[in-house]
């Protein structure tokens, strides 16, 4: 068995290669298989509060000029910021007015993996998966179910040493006709609950 990747403390991603001689006159047989271990459940979390959000032109951040960006509001909800990792993050979105018509909604599951010592920290951000929930100019005040089950091989519970961290963001993305690009962040902590 040869230990392939740690993926955090609690899931560990494992190779088995097996070989069989047989003799001079036939060829060995090669086998590989790849498979993971999940263990050390925590107890499970408290029930969280839903997350309400509103995203206007007013409440985005890294904007200089908010009169160049057209004009739009969306709300909407996720169901809790601490999800178990079995169960997938749901919620809904609405479109309550846009001044551009819409080209897609997405929402992006991002790991974020932060590494330090000395020299100071390193921080990379992967995007692990991306789900389209809306395609083309929507209906206005109709709520857009988000569903987005987490990927086993990619995921894992949030951990954080003194050194390292593994923590986990949702980006939704609103992409306007124009090819504006409207994303709000949410950050979220993966558990795994006891059975």
């Amino acid at each position: 068995i040869y230990k392939q990747a740690v993926v955090s403390t609690q899931s560990t991603g494992y190779t088995l290669k097996a070989e069989i001689r047989r003799g001079y006159l036939s060829k060995p047989i090669f086998k590989q298989l790849e498979f993971v271990v999940a263990a050390g459940k925590v107890p499970k979390a408290p029930d969280q509060p839903e997350i309400p959000f509103l995203i206007t032109p007013e409440s985005l951040e890294n904007i200089t000029h908010t009169r160049t960006v057209p004009k739009f509001r969306f709300s909407g909800k996720l169901d809790r910021a601490v999800c178990d990792i079995e169960k997938p993050l749901a919620g809904h979105i609405v479109l309550e007015s846009s001044a551009k018509p819409i080209k897609s909604i997405e929402i992006q599951l991002v790991r974020v993996e932060t590494c330090g010592c000395a020299e100071g920290y390193a921080k990379d951000a992967t995007e692990i998966q991306n789900v389209q929930i809306a395609d083309g100019d929507i209906i206005r005040n109709v709520p857009i179910p988000i569903h987005m089950v987490f990927p086993k091989l990619f995921t894992c519970v949030t951990t954080a040493t003194n050194n390292f961290k593994i923590e986990f963001e949702v980006n939704l993305v609103i992409v306007l006709e124009d090819d504006h690009l409207i994303t709000e962040n949410f950050p979220i902590k993966l558990y795994r609950p006891e059975d």
